[in-house]
């Protein structure tokens, strides 16, 4: 039974590890406006379930194409997800893997 706890504190050190790298990366990076095409979007939906019953949560991703043929896949919040259809053009804005913008 202990070594199921170590292996669960080494699993969450890690995840947290691999999140704050990803922070500190993007942090690094510089902010990007490129041409690009909104190529696909999609949500995935996350159960949690506790002693007092469960809840679903929501993560929305939006695939854009840049004019080199590139595709970035970036996680935005809901209010941008419904703004932007399949076949958008327009100027897209990131740094790393965060989404900062997309205007037609």
């Amino acid at each position: 039974m202990q070594i199921f706890v170590v292996i669960w504190f080494i699993l969450f050190f890690c995840i947290i590890a691999k999140n704050i790298g990803q922070f500190i990366e993007n942090e690094n990076s510089p902010v990007l406006t490129v041409p690009a095409t909104v190529a696909d979007k999609r949500k995935r939906t996350h159960h949690h379930h506790h002693d007092h019953g469960h809840h679903h949560s929501r993560s929305y991703y939006v695939t854009f194409e840049m004019e080199n043929g590139e595709r970035m896949e970036l996680r935005m919040l809901q209010y941008d997800y419904r703004e932007l259809n399949i076949g958008d053009r327009g100027m897209l804005t990131y740094q790393g893997t965060r989404y900062k913008g997309f205007e037609r």
